[in-house]
């Protein structure tokens, strides 16, 4: 990875469905498990954005850096309105991110990775959880989801 600009769009088309994805859901559904030990769905929208932001500056820090927690929020709405504006933050710390922080080793749970691979097992477990989220929106019945990328 030469710089992060490929990778923010990558990313971006991806975080771009979360947010649209969440258009859909009520507030009365954000407490939603599948199951009992389960993160509820928002918890699992807030696990997804908080997780890109921990990553993002563990590589630009180039050592383990603990994500903030989340904002409180109410509504649906709020919910949307907090990971709409994490997604600006995270942005704007991948573009400030140089060559040498991609290409430097960072340690992380035990194990020692270039910054680059870093950020792409970040966009991998976006995806991922992002997955999981889709489920919990059809157990919810909602049928309008978008695909599960959007280029351009």
């Amino acid at each position: 990875m030469k710089n992060t600009d490929a990778f923010i769009g990558e990313w971006l088309s991806h975080r771009k469905v979360l947010l649209q994805m969440l258009e859909e859901v009520k507030t009365e559904q954000l407490g939603y498990k599948p199951w009992e030990q389960a993160m509820s769905l928002s918890q699992q929208a807030l696990h997804i954005v908080g997780a890109m932001d921990m990553f993002a500056a563990t590589v630009k820090n180039g050592t383990f850096t603990p994500g903030q927690p989340p904002k409180e929020f109410s509504t649906a709405e709020e919910l949307r309105a907090i990971i709409a504006e994490s997604t600006k933050a995270t942005e704007a710390v991948l573009r400030s991110i140089a060559v040498e922080q991609l290409e430097k080793a960072v340690d992380f749970h035990g194990r020692s990775m270039p910054g680059s691979v870093l950020l792409q097992n970040a966009k991998d477990h976006e995806i991922h959880h992002k997955g999981q989220l889709f489920v919990y929106l059809r157990l919810l019945g909602i049928e309008k989801l978008p695909f599960f990328v959007s280029r351009g």
